[in-house]
């Protein structure tokens, strides 16, 4: 079966909550409250793109679907993951990064 763009997207969000979870809330293995809540709106969010795996990486769609303060969460979330990712996870990120290249919005 082959990954969707969403389901990789998925991926790459849950591995940075998590990370930013564990770093900031010092959970271990569960997520707190508070990020299961923004992991779970974010899965909700892609599951309902409009773009569907043609969507480019949230930050730039020209469509922001995220209420603001779910948007502020994650970019916190972002911010604080993705340089220390490069450091854990650089596979993930970097391909991230480079996938978001092929779906920016015309």
């Amino acid at each position: 079966m082959k990954t969707t763009r969403i389901n990789k997207q998925k991926k790459v969000i849950k591995i940075m909550v998590e990370f930013y979870c564990k770093k900031k809330h010092n959970t271990k293995g569960e997520l707190c409250d508070q990020c299961e809540e923004l992991l779970e709106y974010a899965y909700l969010r892609l599951n309902k793109c409009r773009y569907g795996n043609n969507k480019p990486n949230c930050d730039s769609c020209k469509t922001h679907c995220y209420k603001k303060e779910m948007k502020d969460r994650m970019t916190e979330v972002m911010k604080y993951s993705g340089p220390r990712m490069l450091l854990h996870n650089p596979k993930i990120v970097i391909a991230h990064f480079i996938d978001g290249f092929k779906y920016k919005p015309k």
